[in-house]
């Protein structure tokens, strides 16, 4: 930092107002308010962010019927929908969501799939590339008038249009019905968000069933149908309805769902039934089918069948599950003095991790987000664990995570089951309930998702380590080749990457909100409100943005602007200190520190070398005669004149200007640029001379007159060593060599490796000795492993 001297006018100017750099802009201004890039507000959506007077919606009523064919891993199925029409307009024709389709051989996501062919190709990579010998699409039987005549319909990829056969008028109502059949894919060759499981050793199936019936398009108020072409990347777009659903399984398959079981009595045993009924007051999971029970179930086939009757009330979608492998455990909880029931259903390979984490992780995930959004409203939540990664459906969610066949796993492998069964339940609240648009905005659910996991993560164990969330974990994606990023405001099958676009970036820019720019009273009670203003119904970008800037007061039309229309990165940076100090006329003072700084001062180079070149001098050795007043004259000496006219001087200041004067101020002129394009806030930390340190949070409208340079100037009563950027790493800075003055290094890291390495074990196995680790054998609650 160079040192200056501030002259006393400077004071005056200093006492009378602010210092204000000049500022103007240069290219786009980037506090500009969001116009065009939001809807106009109406009566179905209003400009405050929530639902209008008129805000309406549409609902779809379903009773299924299916049967799964065990022999040949099919589903034959039947529906009645029941279509009401609250929308003010007249319906010609309905269209429904075949999303299986997507598993036909001409499909347009075979069709303009990308693949690249290597020197070594594995079976599975070509049947997945070549789809050869599965066709896995809905095979439509029959479509008709619920007890009447054939309906008219047209396929288009994964989308069915059915003529009707008159209009269909504002607040009426028709029902139809639909038969079809489909094979189910292998989800180890296909993948998808739905399948099958074959387990070798005792040749048993896993079934994850989805999307496994002509469901009802979203027609709304933003985009009349919502019939975009499922790729297989955006998700589901569908309205709410009750469903009454009975799934006919081999009479050995324990068969879990979405909704609470009707018939109890004819698919449970006695034991089971209480069982069920002691885990409603269970302080820990009870096992319902124990791992001996499914065990014994493995070595059998039944031949006969038995129908499982599942209701669900006002849900958007429905899912099922089913085999004869499944433990299933369960506990339950209260959400705001209402029970619901946490359930886990897993084949004996999933414990003992399990049995110790699923079901836990369930309840705890909806207590968390029923505090944060909304109370949870439905009677059950599930997990399944199968090889779907992680999929969401109401109250069901597939999931994946299992441990080494001798029971140990790492703690990635604990970890990623935890955070995915968080991730998967925490669905049920984005999109389940607050429904948005998953075929257009992957962010509204994946994104607001991910930022509640974050916070149910960090609630479940201190320091829990959580993959997404933390500003520092999105740096790599976002100081990347723009070429490879989207704006998060993309389209979900136009997105690059997937995981750190829709996931992370939004995730993080959620947390930057509630820690850096709002605060968290803010940032809670707005989000909070988001949740409760369109729970159970269809909201867009515009609402979540317009009711998050009304519910707080804060205006964000910057951070929706940057963080999700652009691909813009923050790197701020301190290019310059200035250190000023008053002059306070005092000579004692003045000429003590002059003389402090002369004294410090380094002689030069040509002074050190004329010391040892030049013996003697003309002056101070062979003529001393010429030495005169100004040989032994001080300039820094203080004498009693010049301490009179300090004491004059002195008397002549306002107290105002005495105190300052008092205080030996130091004033600091920083100089920051905003290079990354990234309007953020400017957290700054000084460290003095002592050690001390202070944090200052400026606000991002620092940055409105000028988007790419500002100048701050910072008053302390003690000397500061240094200044430092964003020294908590709480706003994604992708460049944090140019956040300190003066420069520090910032550390990276490369790694050896060798080129061949021994296979890799877990801690847990390593340190296990002659005692392992043991599968949880089911006679009792579920357990877990060291």
């Amino acid at each position: 930092m160079r040192l200056h001297l501030l002259l006393t006018a400077g004071l005056v100017a200093a006492l009378a107002g602010p210092l204000v750099a000049q500022s103007t802009h240069s290219g786009t201004d980037k506090f500009a308010q969001l116009g065009t890039e939001l809807p106009t507000p109406n009566t179905y959506r209003t400009a405050s962010g929530a639902p209008g007077a008129d805000y309406w919606q549409q609902r779809a009523d379903y009773n299924i019927k299916v049967t799964l064919n065990d022999d040949n891993q099919s589903i034959t199925g039947s529906e009645d929908i029941t279509y009401t029409n609250l929308s003010p307009d007249k319906l010609t024709y309905l269209w429904l969501q075949l999303d299986a389709n997507i598993y036909a051989p001409n499909s347009m996501t075979a069709s303009t799939q990308n693949a690249e062919l290597k020197d070594k190709m594995s079976v599975q990579a070509l049947e997945y590339i070549a789809r050869t010998g599965f066709d896995g699409s809905f095979k439509i039987d029959d479509v008709r008038m619920k007890g009447g005549k054939n309906l008219p319909y047209t396929v288009n990829y994964t989308m069915m249009r059915i003529d009707l056969p008159q209009p269909l008028a504002p607040k009426q109502s028709v029902t139809f019905s639909v038969k079809w059949h489909y094979n189910i894919n292998d989800h180890l060759k296909l993948g998808g968000r739905s399948g099958y499981e074959l387990f070798p050793e005792d040749k048993n199936v896993l079934y994850e069933i989805a999307q496994f019936y002509p469901r009802m398009a979203v027609y709304d108020d933003v985009n009349g149908w919502q019939h975009k072409q499922f790729l297989g990347g955006g998700e589901f777009t569908l309205p709410f309805g009750d469903y009454r659903v009975a799934i006919t399984a081999p009479a050995d398959h324990i068969v879990g769902a979405t909704g609470t079981l009707q018939n109890p009595d004819q698919v449970l045993t006695a034991t089971q039934r209480k069982r069920l009924e002691e885990a409603k007051k269970a302080k820990k999971p009870v096992v319902i089918v124990t791992q001996a029970e499914a065990t014994q179930a493995e070595k059998n086939r039944a031949k006969n069948t038995k129908t499982w009757v599942y209701s669900a009330k006002n849900v958007r979608d429905f899912a099922w599950a089913s085999s004869r492998k499944f433990i299933w455990d369960a506990m339950g909880i209260e959400i705001e003095g209402k029970p619901v029931m946490a359930m886990s259903y897993y084949p004996k390979e999933a414990n003992p991790l399990w049995g110790q984490y699923s079901t836990e992780s369930v309840a705890h995930t909806l207590k968390v987000y029923s505090r944060m959004t909304v109370p949870y409203q439905y009677p059950v939540a599930i997990s399944v664990h199968g090889n779907i990664g992680g999929m969401e459906y109401p109250m069901l969610c597939f999931n994946g995570y299992r441990p080494e066949k001798d029971g140990t796993y790492s703690a990635g492998t604990k970890y990623g089951l935890i955070s995915v069964v968080i991730h998967e339940v925490g669905h049920n609240f984005f999109p389940m309930i607050v429904n948005s648009d998953e075929r257009q905005w992957t962010w509204m659910d994946e994104g607001l998702n991910t930022f509640m996991q974050y916070l149910t993560e960090q609630e479940w164990e201190r320091n829990y380590p959580s993959r997404r969330g933390e500003p520092r974990q999105i740096v790599d994606y976002m100081r990347a080749d723009k070429n490879v990023q989207n704006p998060i405001m993309v389209n979900s099958e136009s997105v690059l990457q997937l995981g750190n676009n829709a996931y992370g970036k939004p995730a993080t820019a959620l947390n930057i909100l509630r820690e850096t720019v709002m605060g968290r009273e803010l940032f809670d009670y707005a989000f909070k409100e988001y949740a409760r203003r369109w729970a159970y119904k269809h909201p867009t970008p515009a609402d979540f943005f317009r009711t998050m800037e009304d519910a707080s007061g804060v205006d964000l039309d910057w951070f929706w602007r940057g963080w999700f229309y652009t691909t813009d990165r923050t790197d701020l940076a301190i290019e310059g200190v200035q250190w000023y100090k008053v002059d306070s006329k005092n000579p004692e003072v003045e000429n003590a520190r002059r003389r402090q700084e002369l004294n410090a001062a380094p002689q030069s180079l040509s002074q050190q070398r004329n010391l040892q070149d030049i013996k003697k001098t003309l002056v101070d050795d062979e003529k001393p005669g010429l030495k005169d007043f100004y040989n032994s004259y001080d300039p820094l000496a203080t004498t009693e004149a010049d301490k009179a006219a300090y004491q004059k001087y002195y008397a002549s200041l306002s107290p105002k200007e005495q105190e300052i004067l008092n205080k030996g101020l130091n004033f600091y002129q920083v100089n920051f640029r905003n290079i990354g394009g990234l309007v953020m806030p400017v957290v700054v930390q000084m460290t003095f001379e002592d050690g001390s340190k202070e944090v200052v949070n400026i606000p991002a409208e620092i940055w409105r007159k000028n988007n790419e340079q500002v100048t701050k100037v910072f008053v302390t009563e003690k000397p500061v060593a240094s200044f430092t950027l964003d020294p908590f790493l709480q706003t994604a800075d992708t460049d944090l060599s140019n956040n300190a003055f003066p420069r520090q290094l910032a550390p990276s890291r490369f790694e050896l490796f060798q080129q061949q390495q021994r296979p890799a074990t877990n801690p847990m196995q390593r340190n296990v000795s002659s005692q392992q680790p043991q599968r949880n054998n089911g006679t009792g609650t579920t357990g877990g492993g060291n």
